[in-house]
């Protein structure tokens, strides 16, 4: 879920983000729901596309540290904002073709009247 711990920054960089200041002026309330807006089908798909950019090893066998520069992290978020985005979209097309198209074996592209 989302944290907004993270936004209370006070260093300069932080404070000069058009983007992090609007954040910081929205409530913890609508922050929540757009977090929660994600279905756990997309949810699961970005755990497991940033998983596979870090690489996952099993906790109990090794002690797990990740370091990256504040660049790399930046990027490693960009994607998967990006990458959630696209998600979205797709999954709002396949609820509109299901919707449209009940017949799975009809074509998307041909309208029969």
């Amino acid at each position: 879920m989302f944290n907004p711990e993270f936004l209370t920054s006070d260093s300069e960089a932080i404070s000069s983000n058009s983007l992090i200041q609007y954040l910081q002026e929205q409530s913890p309330d609508v922050l929540q729901r757009v977090a929660r807006s994600a279905s756990g089908d997309i949810q699961d798909i970005i755990r497991h596309n940033v998983q596979g950019l870090l690489g996952v090893l099993p906790g109990e066998h090794f002690d797990v540290k990740v370091t990256a520069s504040r660049d790399h992290l930046a990027g490693l978020l960009a994607s998967a904002m990006m990458t959630g985005y696209f998600l979205r979209q797709m999954e709002q097309r396949m609820e509109l073709e299901a919707t449209l198209f009940p017949d799975a074996d009809a074509d998307p592209g041909e309208l029969k009247l």
